[in-house]
């Protein structure tokens, strides 16, 4: 009798202080999208002085993100509460969890028609070592191996709907149920996450401040290149959002541009009920290796259309690269906007005119190693250097007040469809090259030999031998057009230059800093007459271990 009056206690005082609770809703103010998915979120909430008030729309934010600020001292606690709220699709439904509480008419699957009346039992959380596994470890089996969902239980329906009716309790097998009839409205009870803010001091009212990562809203950048006439183009950008995080109602949008920082992107803070220990370490630790190293390096070369990297494999034109003055990191507005969760939003962002230039641009690529030795060629034949096609491009600066960040391009000449390419970062003012089509009247090639009147010396360079080869090489081109063409040519290579015919301009490639040899672009502007061929001989020595 004690042990009953206790646990009445118990259950008095808990009910009493989730009375406590005020319900408040939030708003959104300002969300700022990358290009990756993630969304800088700062949303606002107005209270009327110290108390306990229970939000129902709980972020799952990135790692280290989720800051409160406001005038008053606020305490913040995600914590689970039975909750009502109308029945959503989903699939599958979990009858167990969505209709605890109704009163319900249960058919079941056969020939003979049975039906079970009842109201569906609410079933208490697992806990203790039901529920987690205190080592870390994810267990091959057992309840702790079904994926944890949103309501803090196993994930999938339960095997059997348990109801009861008249003090009787009934278990029905899931998977003999044909139909449930509910009687009552379309709203559910069932428990959910909610954030608990704890204002205290004396100030009233009080407005608290939200800032947080959170992934599910992003944009998507485009841009359309028009050729109007020989010498003028229009270059227009476009956007398309789309929401998959949540409802935002009036909100200030903002389209980010950049390559951040954010180290631990992949990871959910520990804040969230959707987040584990066990998942949250697994995360950590993936996210601990920083953008320089190299397993994280292959991820962004994959993925400069979500950022806004420079170009790994040399092709474009290195200008686009950035090289002048302008924010790493800039935010562009786009207004107040509304999108339901689930929205998608397309709009032009600027537009604007510049005049260009029409080229020819021919990239040969180094294809040594860091140690000097021909990839895929044997050292000691005189295999041709492969050697990329010659590309019509146009050559232009971004006439945006603004940078333009990586993203597809696509070109239209006098109206009809030229290619598509990926344009990549360009600070305001900056020029860059876009290759719209392969020049198949350009014939080009590429030749290289070691020239054998030079006997190779010995090089010791930390205790490594290397041999020091000197190379002759030959730059082949010809127009096969019925006009001159204005045509860019970049020569990669390892080593150090001896000659080059019609002083080309010589610079370092950043990714040589490692290597034994010097990595060296060459690049020449020439211009060829109708039917015209010229030939470009150069000659460098390099290293070979």
């Amino acid at each position: 009798m004690k042990r009953a009056v206790f646990a009445a206690v118990i259950l008095l005082s808990t009910l009493g202080a989730f009375a406590d609770e005020t319900r408040i809703d939030s708003k959104i103010d300002s969300i700022g999208l990358f290009k990756n998915g993630l969304a800088v979120v700062q949303r606002s909430v107005a209270v009327d002085g110290p108390g306990v008030y229970r939000l129902e729309d709980v972020p799952s934010p990135v790692h280290g993100t989720f800051w409160i600020e406001s005038d008053a001292p606020v305490e913040a606690q995600v914590t689970m509460r039975q909750v009502e709220s109308p029945l959503r699709s989903k699939s599958p439904i979990d009858f167990q969890q969505d209709l605890v509480g109704q009163n319900v008419v249960i058919e079941l699957r056969g020939d003979k028609a049975i039906t079970i009346n009842g109201t569906v039992v609410a079933l208490a959380p697992s806990k203790g070592d039901e529920a987690w596994d205190r080592t870390y470890q994810q267990p091959q089996y057992g309840y702790y191996a079904n994926a944890y969902n949103y309501n803090g239980n196993a994930a999938g329906p339960a095997n059997y709907l348990i109801v009861e009716d008249g003090g009787k309790r009934t278990y029905v097998d899931s998977s003999l149920i044909a139909t449930v009839q509910v009687q009552g409205g379309g709203t559910v009870t069932h428990r959910q996450p909610v954030l608990l803010l704890t204002v205290g001091g004396d100030k009233k009212p009080a407005v608290i401040h939200i800032n947080y990562l959170a992934k599910g809203f992003a944009w998507a950048p485009s841009y359309r290149v028009r050729l109007l006439d020989d010498k003028t183009l229009s270059l227009e950008q476009q956007a398309v959002l789309k929401n998959e995080m949540e409802d935002v109602t009036d909100a200030e949008v903002s389209l980010i541009s950049g390559y951040p920082s954010i180290q631990f992107a992949n990871v959910i803070s520990p804040l969230s009920l959707t987040q584990n220990w066990t998942d949250f370490f697994a995360q950590l630790a993936q996210g601990e290796s920083d953008e320089t190293s190299s397993g994280n390096r292959s991820v962004v070369g994959n993925q400069r259309i979500m950022a806004n990297g420079p170009p790994s494999d040399g092709g474009p034109d290195l200008p686009a690269v950035p090289a002048g003055d302008g924010p790493d990191v800039h935010y562009q507005s786009i207004g107040r906007r509304s999108l339901a969760e689930g929205d998608s939003l397309m709009l032009p962002v600027a537009s604007a005119t510049t005049s260009y230039d029409r080229i020819v641009q021919w990239i040969v690529r180094d294809n040594r190693d860091a140690q000097g030795r021909i990839q895929g060629y044997s050292p000691y034949d005189n295999s041709p250097v492969p050697a990329d096609s010659a590309w019509d491009a146009v050559r232009f600066k971004n006439a945006f007040p603004f940078p333009m960040t990586t993203a597809p391009a696509m070109v239209e000449d006098k109206g009809r469809f030229a290619g598509q390419r990926l344009s990549y970062w360009v600070n305001v003012g900056d020029q860059t090259t876009l290759q719209i089509t392969k020049a198949l009247s350009i014939v080009t090639r590429a030749e290289e030999h070691e020239d054998a009147a030079e006997d190779r010396k010995v090089v010791y360079i930390g205790g490594t031998e290397y041999r020091k080869v000197s190379v002759e090489g030959d730059l082949i081109i010809s127009n096969h057009r019925d006009r001159a063409v204005d045509v860019v040519i970049r020569r990669q290579f390892s080593g150090e230059l001896k000659s080059a015919d019609e002083n080309p301009q010589q610079e370092l490639r950043e990714e040589g800093v490692y290597s034994v040899n010097r990595r060296n672009q060459l690049t020449w502007n020439i211009s060829l007459k109708p039917g015209e061929e010229k030939t470009l001989h150069y000659s460098y020595t390099v290293l070979v271990g």
